[in-house]
């Protein structure tokens, strides 16, 4: 193990992982090796750009907090994400298209009734959310279990927020008998990823813009069901084909339509315009074991 240079080196590296513990683990960590060695190559990586590389992902690390993940992020922007999700849920038959998870998903948001207001005072317009969960055989889930997260009128999610006190556009909450739910929220608005660290230095340097569009959060589970984890955008967005993370397919779209003050869908009545938007979520079952 002298005097090693090239494709010696790289495969000397290689060879080190002989011994790993799993395969799995092998497999991967020599692939790697083998691309990262590749890719030096292929780019001539001088020693200035590589320690460039090392500082931004240094720096990546230092920027996340429990409330922001740089790292997701970075990925989310490489198109590595949504890859990530392709490989591991592929379009089935019927369900409802998976997207990316986002770096703003926060676990054990508040318990909803089927009703309420997730809003909790977010500004914003409100907006009437409202579908129905059912299986690719066309049946009502009865007790899905839906997590809901979404920024507010400002671009903003509840944890960009320091002094907010509880959570904002965001809650937990089950579907009814016939699979059913509807709850209050406000309208999403297009917004730039957080682009104050070393993501939105690379987007700049690479020219690129930070905005996302308009979309609702939601990740919909059921035991003997594969869990999705989706967006809902608003149709007529501009982003919708400059998503900074790649994430927009087609089938999530849907219309967020305007009412004038008066009655709302759940018989109440609003003093001033609201919107509604209805969109139905199909679960695919479960995998069985070895698929």
């Amino acid at each position: 193990m002298r005097d090693l240079a090239g494709d010696r080196l790289t495969n000397e590296v290689l060879a080190s992982f002989d011994g790993a513990t799993t395969a799995r683990f092998q497999a991967v960590m020599q692939n790697l090796v083998e691309h990262l060695h590749a890719f030096a190559r292929e780019v001539n990586l001088t020693e200035d750009e590589w320690a460039a590389g090392i500082e931004f992902l240094t720096r990546t690390g230092q920027t996340c907090t429990d409330t922001r993940q740089e790292f997701i992020l970075f990925s989310d922007t490489l198109g590595l994400s949504m890859q990530v999700v392709g490989i591991n849920h592929p379009a089935k038959a019927g369900a409802t298209e998976s997207t990316v998870l986002g770096p703003f998903f926060v676990p054990n948001a508040p318990l909803y009734r089927n009703g309420d207001n997730l809003a909790n005072g977010a500004p914003g317009e409100p907006c009437f959310v409202s579908g129905q969960v059912r299986t690719t055989s066309d049946e009502p889930l009865a007790g899905a279990h839906l997590e809901v997260w979404q920024a507010d009128d400002d671009g903003l999610y509840d944890v960009q927020r320091d002094s907010l006190g509880g959570a904002q556009n965001r809650g937990q909450l089950d579907t009814d008998e016939q699979g059913r739910f509807w709850f209050w929220s406000v309208k999403p608005v297009p917004y730039p990823i957080p682009h104050d660290g070393p993501v939105g230095a690379m987007l700049t340097a690479a020219g690129r813009s930070p905005m996302r569009p308009a979309h609702i959060h939601f990740r919909v589970t059921k035991p003997g069901y594969a869990p999705l984890i989706t967006h809902v955008f608003v149709a007529g967005d501009p982003y919708l084909d400059a998503d900074a993370v790649f994430g927009v397919k087609e089938s999530l779209i849907a219309a967020f339509e305007r009412h004038e003050p008066g009655l709302v869908p759940d018989g109440s009545e609003l003093s001033q315009p609201f919107y509604t938007v209805h969109y139905g979520f199909v679960l695919a079952p479960a995998p069985g074991p070895g698929q």
